[in-house]
């Protein structure tokens, strides 16, 4: 049950009255945490020990860590697309270089259903995608009418406060927007009080996204530190990578963000800007200990996707390998049977069971249209399973880049389809169980032969889903043919996207902005 102070005026009444009031307490508080870019080797306990995390291994030892999270499209605009409404980004319909979300979709996403039930919804930090006729003039924008608290931004945000409208008033307190957010979130938390509404939380930050930025009064936290670079760093640990996965810009990354030359310096800036969060979510815990709500509020911690940092010779994220696509994930519900236990969970979940989770938690049903599942059960039983099989899609960047991956607890199977005069198309599979740092192709090994059967069978039934159920605009319906391994490459045809006429072109001062805004947003 949540516990209030009640105020004085309050337990006059209910002295003379001798009625009680409801306060909320059948519906449990849900704050969703999302960071930017930050892989599940950034927190402490997830084993990494050169890291200083304490108010993220709290939140784990308090709750249940999840060992096998992942994100099912690893860059940020379609990733949360694929939160907020539950879906493959195949139906969502949304990513760059495709298209905004349609606001049919956006009806069926966890805010909006949480705010008709009743829920007091804030959201702060990174939107990260448009719904088609929520801006000025009917055009696509954010949806900050949606929320009853809004302190979002447009875009990738800034790192600088007062430079997000909505934040401008944390600025003097707080002039690097991390702890704004953990300042916007007390203010949340209050305002959901003084209505008697259960509250909805979701903040989204930009940490630890590039171009590093971190807040300098943590300067101290890393300084002339050294870390160790993984098992499987650097470009002779990538050699055995389908060179198709070498053909976007992860690959010259590793170079360009000098991981190569100055890893020390990279991470230091990396793990400082993860450092902030953690600081952030311990304003929060604080406030809701303060205010005597913390034993009915859910606490769901994650990042929207993993960071290559150099491992096997790449950079950034959206490939499927481990370090871009699993991300660190603790639930803590202090009602449910893990509380308080220090357990984890093997099981495979995924970023689509967000939206089923949240809305199972406040006690709602879950739309049929959502393809994630309730992870409620596990933080009663954390040793079960939800699923048997995730779908991993990148549908951005160099075409040789996209490409389709399927997953299960043991093992991920990627099919790159993409051929040319330099390439053909090839099978990845790994055994993850044994091998999780990836280092050994088995699709040519006779001894995986059955399991390389089996992530075939569960690859073609992905693409049976996505045949079926892709939307029919944003330029989805192509790839249900073009990663089918059944039709040959001289069968495939890529087909331009639908241009809306010819552009003027862009003089060198434009260009050289564009290149800015790209770098900026990646």
């Amino acid at each position: 049950m949540m516990k209030r102070k009640i105020k004085g005026w309050e337990l006059g009444l209910l002295l003379i009255f001798g009625f009680s009031f409801s306060l909320a307490e059948e519906k449990p508080h849900i704050i969703y945490l999302m960071s930017d870019d930050q892989n599940f080797e950034s927190v402490g306990c997830y084993g990494n020990s050169e890291v200083v995390t304490p108010n993220m291994d709290q939140l784990g030892r308090d709750g249940v860590i999840f060992d096998r999270h992942y994100n099912t499209t690893s860059i940020c605009m379609a990733s949360r697309a694929n939160v907020m409404t539950g879906m493959y980004e195949y139906k969502t319909g949304t990513n760059f270089t495709h298209g905004n979300m349609k606001p049919e979709t956006w009806v069926k996403s966890y805010p909006v259903l949480l705010r008709e039930a009743g829920y007091f919804t804030a959201f702060a930090g990174k939107f990260g995608f448009e719904v088609e006729g929520k801006g000025p003039n009917g055009k696509a924008g954010m949806c900050e009418d949606d929320f009853d608290m809004w302190g979002g931004a447009p875009g990738q945000t800034s790192f600088v406060t007062a430079k997000n409208q909505s934040m401008a008033k944390y600025a003097k307190a707080y002039p690097h927007s991390t702890l704004s957010y953990g300042a916007f979130a007390k203010d949340a938390i209050e305002a959901a009080l003084e209505q008697n509404k259960p509250l909805c939380l979701s903040i989204s930050f930009k940490a630890a996204h590039k171009p590093a930025d971190p807040d300098p009064q943590f300067d101290h936290i890393y300084e002339g530190n050294t870390f160790t670079r993984p098992e499987n760093f650097g470009r002779e640990n990538g050699a055995h990578f389908a060179e198709q996965s070498k053909q976007g810009r992860q690959y010259p990354r590793f170079t360009e963000w000098k991981y190569d030359t100055d890893y020390d310096g990279e991470m230091a800036k990396y793990y400082q800007q993860v450092y902030g969060i953690d600081v952030a979510l311990g304003m929060i815990r604080g406030e809701l200990e303060k205010l005597g709500i913390a034993d009915n509020t859910v606490i769901i911690y994650t990042s929207d996707n993993g960071y290559i940092c150099g491992a096997h010779g790449y950079g950034s994220k959206v490939l499927p390998m481990e370090e871009s696509a699993r991300v660190p994930l603790m639930i803590y519900d202090p009602r449910s049977a893990s509380a308080g236990k220090e357990l984890r969970c093997a099981a495979l979940t995924g970023n689509i069971d967000f939206a089923p989770t949240i809305l199972e938690l406040a006690g709602l049903p879950v739309p049929e249209n959502m393809d994630g599942v309730s992870l409620r059960p596990l933080l009663e039983d954390p040793t079960g399973d939800v699923r048997e099989t995730l779908t991993f899609m990148n549908l951005f960047d160099a075409m040789p880049t996209r490409a389709l991956t399927v997953l299960t607890k043991e093992a991920k199977y990627t099919y790159w389809w993409y051929g040319d005069d330099k390439m053909k198309p090839v099978e990845e599979l790994f055994h993850l169980k044994r091998d999780p740092l990836e280092m050994t192709n088995l699709v040519s090994n006779p001894e995986a032969a059955p399991l390389l059967e089996e992530m075939r069978k569960n690859y073609d039934a992905a693409i049976r889903d996505w045949k079926e159920e892709a939307v029919p605009y944003n330029d989805y319906q192509q790839y249900g043919v073009l990663f089918d391994r059944s039709v040959p490459w001289d069968q495939k045809s890529v087909k331009p996207k639908a241009s809306a006429g010819k552009k003027k072109p862009l003089n060198a001062e434009q260009k050289a902005e564009r290149r800015k805004k790209r770098a900026e947003s990646q």
